[in-house]
C-alpha cells in the first residue's frame, strides 16, 4: 500500500529531524543489548524516503465583470427621466383609484349592515 510506505517515509524523515536538533539518538529505537535470559529476534526495517509533491490548488479565474454601458447623453437622460416620472405617476393614480374603490365599497358594505340591524331592532 502506497500510504503506508508514505507514512513510514514521513516518520523516518520526523526522527531523522529530531535527532539532528536534539543532537542524539532516540533510545527507544536502539537495540537493547542481548540479555541474559532467552535470546530474542529482531528484525531491522529499512524505510525509504519518499519525496512527495504537493502542488497549491488553483484559483478559479474570476469571470470577466460586464462591459460598462456607454455614457447617456442629456437629452438620453432627460426622456429617460420624463417616461419614469409618468409611469410613477400612472401607478400612484392607480393606487388612488384602487383605495377609493375599496373605500367605498366597504362604506356600502356598513351601511347596508347598519339599515339591516336598525330594521330589525324595529321590528322586535
Amino acid at each position: 500500500m502506497k500510504w503506508i510506505r508514505e507514512r513510514d517515509a514521513l516518520i523516518a524523515q520526523t526522527l531523522a529531524f529530531v535527532q539532528s536538533v536534539t543532537g542524539r539518538k532516540d533510545d527507544v529505537l536502539q537495540p537493547e543489548p542481548p540479555a541474559s535470559g532467552p535470546a530474542i529476534a529482531m528484525e531491522i526495517v529499512t524505510v525509504e524516503a519518499v519525496a512527495a509533491e504537493i502542488e497549491p490548488p488553483q484559483a478559479p479565474i474570476p469571470p470577466r465583470p460586464a462591459p460598462l454601458p456607454p455614457p447617456r447623453t442629456s437629452g438620453d437622460f432627460r426622456t429617460e427621466m420624463q417616461a419614469r416620472i409618468a409611469n410613477f405617476r400612472k401607478h400612484q393614480e392607480r393606487f388612488e383609484r384602487e383605495r377609493e374603490e375599496y373605500c367605498a365599497a366597504t362604506l356600502t358594505k356598513l351601511r347596508a349592515a347598519i339599515r339591516d340591524a336598525s330594521g330589525q331592532s324595529a321590528e322586535k
